[in-house]
């Protein structure tokens, strides 16, 4: 039997203008300047200031005291329009007068960029003294094509003839593209080309001085390569029957090795992220001072050539339709223009109190940067002082960096869990790794300590830390496990 009813329901949505605020307090200083440019492009109502002879202060914009109504298809008011809403007179935003919220860092600076050669190119460049002839050439070019930024082809070469038939229509076999495989290898760096970290080593090992050392260190990748990368030593001691220290001499031969051919090329061109601290922490007369870099607050204001405009549309007797449709497009851009501006100043005001509570909060490191002194902290701790969500706090921290006496640091670093040692006190899971840290490289490395002793050595120190903490807080510091950091 079907039934009708109503039902009350209350929910919360966050608004377009909510949303886009939340992804501005979320980017960092230069994401915050494109972003800014983007809107400035989109806006034509929305300007940077520029000098105060570009611009005259026009009192007949700073009379309209009505509210804003919304557009009226019948009749339009330009009295209703509240210029001061969208305008002030002060070509300086009321956000953007300097005091001790923001750092002296308003200089426009700009990072120049090197041209240079790229790694693949340089590899082109070389294969073009060798002698080939045109489907040779062809076949090189595209073993070059494959080698990814790390120096290896991870293809195989039967893929690599079907994807030359496809491609380039040249129809080759294994063996022609196999040789053709030995004349790029013999590229600079050398190992590039290589198709797994066996073959990158031979081929390194390959150019080295011939040496006792280094023929063991060959037969030792060649015949024992996954005893050699387990490092089951005494099955190596036995197997090539050789001592201990001559085994040690062939291990640091295969140690002086570059797992990583492609990483190692100097005119590499990766993107070099150059990071714009958010904030800046100085120590002034044993007082701690926060800074907001500057250029977090920009000069805008609206468009003059808007204000003529609406001028223009004022002092017309006879309005026409055009023009009503002129004076819409207008409002409508300078609510964008009004809501950029306030949604920046509240930004603003939400990563300073935010890096505020946080600098107040972990004081006593901020002072001295010992990092034992570092509080355990959580986002809700800094939400509860600020009256914030946990998740805006997460967007100003996540991406921010702070520029301390100590360096220049990512803020969410500050945050940790909280641990008790045996004498009740919490501490900071920071410091209870970098005593492991500590612990690990004092250890004897012909004798790693497992994760179990490990535990042991910090429930001494006055920390009872279970052993499957240990090996979490291994795995977070990119520590293998100990029969991986065993040396000979």
């Amino acid at each position: 039997m079907l039934k009708h009813s109503l039902q009350f329901k209350l929910s919360q949505k966050l608004s377009p203008q909510q949303i886009q605020l939340m992804k501005l307090i979320q980017l960092p200083t230069q994401a915050f300047e494109q972003r800014l440019q983007e809107e400035l492009v989109e806006n034509p109502a929305l300007e940077e200031s520029a000098s105060e002879d570009d611009y005259d202060n026009d009192d007949d914009f700073g009379n309209e005291t009505d509210d804003y109504d919304d557009y009226d298809n019948d009749q339009i008011d330009t009295g209703d329009i509240n210029i001061d809403e969208y305008l002030s007179n002060d070509e300086t935003p009321d956000y953007k007068y300097q005091s001790n919220n923001y750092s002296d860092d308003d200089e426009d600076r700009t990072m120049p960029i090197a041209a240079a050669v790229s790694f693949h190119q340089d590899l082109i460049n070389q294969l073009n003294t060798f002698i080939l002839n045109d489907s040779e050439r062809v076949i090189a070019e595209f073993l070059v094509g494959s080698i990814d930024d790390m120096g290896y082809i991870r293809r195989t070469v039967q893929d690599i003839v079907d994807d030359l038939a496809f491609t380039q229509g040249i129809y080759t076999d294994e063996p022609t593209v196999e040789r053709i495989l030995q004349l790029v290898q013999e590229l600079e760096p050398v190992g590039v080309g290589a198709r797994d970290l066996q073959e990158c080593l031979l081929l390194q090992l390959k150019h080295k001085t011939p040496s006792e050392e280094v023929d063991l260190a060959m037969n030792l990748i060649t015949d024992q390569f996954e005893a050699f990368s387990k490092k089951h030593y005494d099955k190596l001691l036995q197997k090539f029957d050789v001592t201990q220290q001559e085994l040690k001499k062939a291990i640091n031969e295969i140690e002086k090795l570059n797992p990583k051919p492609g990483g190692s090329f100097d005119g590499n061109q990766k993107m070099v992220e150059h990071i714009v601290p958010d904030f800046t922490i100085r120590i002034v007369d044993g007082e701690l001072e926060l800074l907001l870099n500057g250029r977090n607050a920009p000069e805008l204001h609206v468009s003059k050539d808007y204000q003529e405009m609406l001028q223009s549309y004022k002092d017309t007797s006879d309005k026409s339709t055009a023009q009503k449709d002129a004076v819409q497009f207008i409002k409508q851009k300078l609510d964008s223009a009004k809501w950029f501006i306030d949604a920046i100043k509240q930004r603003q005001e939400t990563l300073y109190v935010t890096m505020n509570a946080i600098m107040h909060y972990q004081e006593e490191y901020f002072l001295d940067g010992e990092e034992t002194k570092l509080r355990p902290m959580i986002l809700k701790d800094i939400a509860d002082m600020v009256g914030l969500d946990i998740s805006t706090v997460s967007r100003v921290a996540n991406s921010k960096y702070v520029d301390t006496p100590y360096g220049t640091k990512l803020i969410k670093e500050f945050f940790s869990e909280s641990m008790t040692n045996d004498q009740g006190e919490e501490v900071s899971t920071i410091e209870i790794k970098n005593i492991l840290q500590q612990v690990i490289s004092e250890e004897d490395k012909q004798k790693p300590l497992p994760d179990d002793q490990l535990a042991d050595i910090l429930k001494e120190k006055g920390y009872p830390i279970a052993r499957r903490t240990i090996a979490k807080y291994r795995e977070q510091l990119d520590i293998p496990v100990a029969r991986l950091r065993k040396k000979i």
